[in-house]
């Protein structure tokens, strides 16, 4: 079952309760299809085709409407599309049938999205022009597809039987799918909570009551390793935005840009409880801004990413990322640099250090281990 969902069918209506205004939608009988638990290519066509007749435009005209109003990027209208799919097929009794309405109402929405079998399991892909790391794709006439759903199988190796292409057919002006998450949208109010977080700071504890979603946190829990410059420019939602941006805001009042920089560098550095991916999750998994605030644990990469996000929305300065073999740090570009300056494109940047470290690392500051190990820039902001 898809975790903290409340999905009710009732009769033939599908409700899903995700974001702040509900889904709803009559289907009636006619979406039920005929798909065995383990498929055949020849399986999936006759669903395809069983469909084809049967008045699907509403519920595809209704998803699509909702993901206009709401303004749901892609990632997040799949987020919904998995949710009415569970509705129609729950996955834990058909796994296949389950697969096969989310490719048929991700195809129908306008996307280029395919189905392959590998070794009784069905796999799903959608086109995709992005860096992703982390899952399985295969190129088809030069174009990228990402596996959506790779995380279903435990351990898979698809290298061991390459996924087989099921023939089926794709809008004519199929369009690519994208994982940039540029608007958080509004998740159910009554999923939120207050997280407390402290921090002290010029001998002065302060104290933060943080608003944090877990239907926020839920759809982030599949999303794969993005490019740098889309997994900095995630958003907070507006909760959590009004929740400790206005109060960091107020806090840095009256003190000088560096000095500023410097507290929310502390912040980020010392808020929250540090724990590498490996311990935490048992693999790299890298943390939106709003997970951070809402998780126990974070690692650099987590840490890195707020910090970016703090200072882009309370100074809007220039910054570089710095990915070492094991790490992640941030430099920032001020008036006149602090320390050793970093020297990025002409420009010069100053250490700061979001992570816990051995040393307390001021800004301007690089921790003794890293001196002499290679980095290189993996983004670099410059406000507009």
């Amino acid at each position: 079952m898809l975790l903290a969902d409340v999905l009710h069918a009732q009769g033939n209506i599908i409700r899903v309760d995700f974001y702040k205004d509900p889904f709803v939608i009559n289907v009636g009988q006619s979406l039920n299809v005929d798909l065995p638990d383990n498929p055949t290519a020849k399986n999936l066509q006759a669903a395809q085709q069983q469909l084809q007749i049967t008045n699907t435009k509403p519920l595809i005209d209704a998803l699509l409407a909702y993901k206009n109003e709401h303004k749901l990027n892609d990632w997040m209208y799949y987020q919904l599309i998995r949710r009415v799919a569970q509705q129609i097929a729950p996955k834990d009794i058909n796994y296949a049938k389950y697969t096969f309405y989310k490719w048929f109402i991700l195809n129908g929405s306008g996307y280029d999205a395919r189905l392959a079998l590998s070794h009784n399991k069905v796999i799903f892909y959608v086109y995709n022009k992005e860096e992703i790391r982390d899952i399985p794709y295969f190129m088809v006439d030069d174009k990228q597809f990402v596996c959506l759903n790779i995380h279903d199988y435990a351990n898979a190796n698809l290298n061991d039987d390459p996924p087989k292409p099921v023939p089926l057919p794709v809008p004519g002006d199929a369009r690519s799918f994208s994982y940039k998450v540029n608007l958080m949208p509004d998740f159910r109010p009554n999923m939120e909570v207050e997280k407390d977080l402290s921090f002290q700071y010029a001998h002065k504890t302060y104290h933060f009551k943080v608003k944090v979603n877990a239907d926020q946190q839920n759809a982030f829990i599949n999303y794969p390793g993005v490019d740098f410059e889309t997994y900095f420019n995630i958003p907070l939602s507006k909760e959590t935005y009004s929740s400790l941006i206005p109060i960091l805001k107020k806090n840095v009042i009256g003190m000088d840009e560096k000095t500023g920089v410097d507290y929310l560098m502390r912040f980020t550095r010392y808020a929250f409880l540090y724990e590498n991916d490996e311990q935490n999750y048992g693999k790299e998994k890298r943390l939106s801004p709003g997970e951070t605030l809402a998780s126990n644990y974070s690692d650099c990469d987590d840490r890195a990413a707020l910090f970016f996000y703090l200072v882009k929305e309370i100074y809007n300065l220039p910054m570089i990322a710095m990915l070492y073999p094991t790490h992640i740090t941030m430099a920032v570009g001020f008036n006149k640099p602090v320390g050793e300056p970093i020297i990025y494109k002409g420009k010069a940047y100053s250490v700061c250090e979001p992570t816990p470290q051995a040393e307390d690392l001021s800004i301007g500051q690089l921790s003794a281990k890293l001196k002499s190990v290679p980095f290189k820039i993996v983004y670099a902001y410059e406000p507009r």
